[in-house]
């Protein structure tokens, strides 16, 4: 299976019709055939020193955001979950030193089921999360992919869910057809070019960039980014799924490894 790496936007996406929408419903074609999906999402932070995995048979959808239409409060994404394979995933992550453990309440964010709801619109293919703690480096990050990896062998699809340029005070608020700032367009041009390339120690060291302090102001959207790369193989090609920009300088690249 492939690994993917989606920029999931507003939680608006989930109601979208556009050009990125049926860009993911395309590319969803690829996942219709996996035994499951797991997310790494933005959306789910942990103050404990662990990597959280969902166990829920039945997780519910989560509406974790604020001040958007009654209808988006209305959706509900009724994927089930899969145990057998969170408890694998635990596993995976043991061995490689990551610290993990179950969770057996968490249900799916607006990271997780935005994007899905367009790239499995069925909800008919079993979702597991990872949390990511807020203590981390880039480099675990990279290694969380590296340790989930094998699944695809099994017929699991990796999914990492963020934005390479998310620096919501910035935004053009309301202007969706905003023009795209030169530090927002040359800094996700330049992480799609390293994440072609597979260079994960370079976009571990993001900061170096000249204007990585305006694009990527703190990391948990950019972290599943590393995921993705890190769970990518030499020999891997990248495909672009999807590249643009959202209300001036909100990122929507999505792409995939395989």
């Amino acid at each position: 299976m492939s690994v993917t790496f989606i920029s999931h936007g507003a939680p608006t996406v989930a109601l979208a019709d556009d050009d990125y929408v049926h860009a993911l419903r395309r590319h969803g074609a690829s996942l219709q055939g996996a035994r499951a999906i797991v997310v790494v999402s933005a959306h789910w932070e942990t103050s404990k020193a662990a990597w959280l995995v969902t166990g829920a048979a039945r997780p519910e959808t989560v509406h974790d955001f604020g001040g958007f239409a009654r209808e988006l409060y209305e959706l509900e994404y009724p994927a089930p979950g899969q145990p057998e394979l969170a408890a694998e995933v635990v596993a995976l992550l043991g061995a490689s030193g990551l610290r993990s453990g179950l969770d057996q309440e968490r249900g799916l964010d607006h990271g997780v089921w935005v994007p899905l709801r367009h790239l499995v619109p069925a909800a008919n293919v079993p979702v597991v999360a990872v949390s990511m703690p807020r203590r981390r480096t880039p480099e675990e990050v990279v290694r969380l992919g590296r340790a989930l990896a094998p699944l695809r062998d099994d017929g699991v699809a990796l999914l990492g869910s963020g934005g390479v340029v998310h620096n919501l005070g910035l935004l053009a608020w309301g202007d969706d057809g905003a023009p795209v700032p030169d530090w927002a367009h040359d800094f996700d041009a330049w992480a799609v070019e390293r994440a072609r390339a597979l260079d994960a120690e370079a976009l571990c060291g993001f900061r170096s960039h000249h204007e990585a302090r305006l694009a990527v102001p703190s990391t948990e959207h950019y972290d599943p980014l590393l995921f993705a790369v890190g769970a990518a193989r030499a020999g891997d090609t990248m495909q672009e799924i999807y590249r643009g920009f959202s209300f001036g300088s909100l990122a929507m690249t999505c792409l995939a490894f395989g």
